[in-house]
């Protein structure tokens, strides 16, 4: 999935946010195993287009609910992996939405920002909870107050991205992992995914009770068979997601 304003740096607008969350159903019912998301042009995404279409309404809180929020929640809620190609600068609500993906592939030139207090406004979009959850109380409170620009090696080194790659190799690679988790056990995968995130709010007995029910599960599909027959015949597995 491709976020294609160019023109405004890939800002996000209702219709825009609208047309995502529609794309994501309709790629998941035709039977997607993994979503790629990425931005035309030399932006990720700017966040909100404040000076376009649903910008400056009455209340911000009602439109983060109306549009941003389904959006969010729908990616937390997938059954098939999220890449994230960060082709560009990332945003405010733009780091969001790059920061949902399970792995972010950041290109070298590319930065992350937290604009928000710089036009007196909060973090929003989940990008409190997603950089507290990966980098921490003091990186989060840094840059959100500060609003400073975070450049790409800075992002991996607080856990933010998984990896940083050359500008012009960024798709390629991407690509390539998402190709690879598209061809890999889907169920282990999407239990794997949810799990993550449970972890992060569960204790550790809660979390060993979480991992034995999801094992549970995925010992019972037809890929598990399929790894395990693949590794006694010493050959690659060809898991159908079944």
């Amino acid at each position: 999935m491709r976020l294609n304003r160019p023109d405004r740096l890939n800002a996000l607008t209702p219709n825009l946010l609208s047309l995502f969350l529609s794309e994501l159903d309709r790629a998941c019912a035709a039977g997607a195993r993994a979503v790629l998301i990425t931005g035309e042009g030399r932006a990720f995404c700017s966040g909100a287009d404040l000076a376009g279409e649903g910008g400056i309404v009455a209340d911000l809180g009602e439109t983060l609910e109306a549009w941003y929020h389904p959006v969010m929640t729908r990616l937390a809620a997938l059954d098939i992996p999220v890449v994230c190609a960060v082709n560009g600068p990332a945003v405010g609500a733009g780091v969001a939405l790059a920061l949902a993906a399970d792995i972010v592939l950041m290109a070298r030139s590319a930065y992350l920002q937290l604009g928000f207090v710089n036009i007196g406004l909060v973090p929003d979009a989940g990008a409190t909870w997603l950089i507290a959850k990966s980098a921490g109380r003091a990186k989060t409170l840094e840059m959100a107050l500060l609003g400073e620009r975070m450049s790409a090696e800075d992002a991996r080194d607080c856990g933010l991205v998984a990896r940083i790659v050359d500008d012009e190799a960024l798709f390629d690679e991407a690509l390539a992992i998402a190709r690879r988790l598209a061809v890999g056990p889907s169920l282990a995968i999407g239990l794997i995914r949810k799990q993550v995130a449970a972890a992060l709010n569960l204790t550790q007995a809660e979390t060993l009770a979480l991992e034995a029910a999801n094992q549970s599960e995925a010992g019972k599909t037809a890929d598990f068979r399929e790894g395990v027959t693949a590794f006694r015949e010493k050959r690659l597995p060809e898991f159908r997601g079944r």
